[in-house]
């Protein structure tokens, strides 16, 4: 029954995707960050439903009259750089074959985060994303939640099977980078209802994130707290808040999730966390010896053997930040990073253009949400090996979506008022050419 719904879903939805592209970039981002077809046991488990819609869209993209121009941002600009490079890498990469097909698997995503630039053009289409990327995430948000209330935390959070966030680090990071702006949507939902079901799926979220029993997790919760109360303008209340249900919370899960808590403290006594530090160690060894990195799909044990201190204990990057120096070398660590900088910079941009303006409010609170978001991922990230999870490129999609608009929006003001100072100026010149003319005549008839 579930493979019916979803094959009928997504194919009753091409013809409108045909018409307008904009509903294929929420539909990629509805199967590609929920995956839904998993959730099925039958064809539909691994049919190509992603493909098929990314095709679809793209035809739509050449065939609509819809506008569709790429905006050549910086952010936009350095993404373009960064897959010129990543392609450079693989072509140069230690394993080229497994290489290859990683970097199909990534230019999808990559090639996706354009179209939805190019797509998502007006507010409602960046709120219809923003409901997208929350409702796909916050379906197993608040169905973990549910779960780690019911068996008191005793139990670990995982995520859909054959995605990027099937382990409980990943989902728990999925979880942390959503909440931002689960609570932006919050703030624009009027019926009392509506918001009080948001406010509930937020602290579903969060205590499914605590009951992934991710570490990282933990430490991206604490630094997105942090920066959501500096971002808040209501901080007296936030922080009473904050200081009412966190200790709560931790006090909810039981002793083993606090133990496994405090190894964060006692990290060298845990061979996780040393496993870790090895990656690491081989992924800045191998970027020293390598400048352009070794491509995709380095970690085996060849690798280890040649770069990491402990040649035998082979593991995954386990860090957004090393899998690109390792990968891509110090120049794609660098393009990354320079992404990320570019993203967070548009985002204060629209945060400070709109402080003032009560019609641009929204676009304020998105960017800083966003803001939140891509802090918590950062440190979250720092841990786990998603340098390619599609969910903060979205995000950044929607922050140069809105920064377009906002740019969009000032340039029409100002061409307007541009045009008006004009109209002012030459209603002005007929006036006083009028009243040159009247005093003339005037004068003409007193003289003698």
């Amino acid at each position: 029954m579930r493979d019916l719904i979803i094959t009928l879903v997504v194919f009753g939805s091409l013809p409108f995707i045909l018409k307008r592209p904009y509903i294929g970039v929420l539909m990629w981002v509805w199967i590609s960050v929920m995956n839904p077809h998993r959730l099925s046991w039958g064809f539909a488990y691994s049919f190509p439903f992603a493909a098929i819609i990314a095709g679809v869209t793209l035809i739509g993209l050449l065939v609509t009259r819809d506008p569709k121009k790429l905006p050549m941002t910086p952010i936009v600009l350095t993404l373009m750089l960064f897959c010129l490079w990543m392609g450079i890498t693989t072509i140069f990469s230690m394993w080229p074959d497994e290489s290859v097909v990683m970097l199909n698997r990534v230019s999808k995503i990559f090639l996706m985060t354009f179209a939805t630039i190019m797509l998502i053009k007006t507010r409602r289409q960046i709120e219809l994303l923003i409901w997208t990327l929350v409702g796909s995430l916050a379906y197993y948000g608040v169905k973990g939640g549910i779960f780690t209330v019911a068996t008191g935390g005793s139990s670990i959070v995982w995520g859909p099977q054959g995605s990027y966030i099937e382990g409980n680090n990943e989902v728990a990071l999925a979880f942390i980078t959503i909440i931002p702006v689960m609570c932006f949507l919050y703030t624009i939902l009027k019926n009392k209802w509506a918001r009080r079901a948001m406010a509930a799926s937020i602290i579903l979220c969060a205590f499914a994130a605590l009951g992934s029993y991710s570490r990282g997790a933990l430490v991206g919760i604490g630094a997105m707290l942090f920066f959501l109360w500096l971002k808040s303008p209501k901080k007296v209340v936030l922080g009473a808040l904050m200081v009412l249900m966190v200790p709560i919370a931790i006090t909810f899960m039981p002793d083993k999730w606090t133990s496994r808590m405090e190894t964060i403290n006692t990290y060298k006594e845990d061979s996780s966390a040393m496993g870790r530090i090895n990656a690491w160690y081989m992924a800045y060894n191998m970027a020293k010896d390598r400048p352009l990195g070794g491509g995709f799909e380095i970690y085996n044990r060849t690798a280890f053997e040649l770069y990491a201190p402990v040649p035998d204990d082979v593991h995954a990057a386990h860090s957004i930040y090393f899998q690109a120096l390792g990968e891509h070398g110090f120049i794609g660590l660098g393009i990354y990073l320079l992404l990320a900088f570019l993203t967070w910079r548009k985002a204060a941009w629209i945060v400070r253009t709109t402080a003032k303006r009560e019609d641009l409010a929204w676009a304020g609170d998105l960017a800083r949400m966003i803001q939140v978001s891509l802090l918590g991922f950062g440190v979250g990230g720092a841990f786990l090996s998603l340098l390619y999870y599609d969910v903060p490129y979205y995000l950044m999609a929607a922050v140069v979506s809105t920064g377009y608009l906002i740019e969009k929006t000032l340039a029409a003001e100002a061409a307007e008022a541009k045009a008006a100072a004009r109209e002012a100026a030459r209603a002005a010149q007929i006036d006083a050419h009028a009243h040159a003319q009247a005093q003339a005549q005037a004068h003409g008839a007193s003289a003698p």
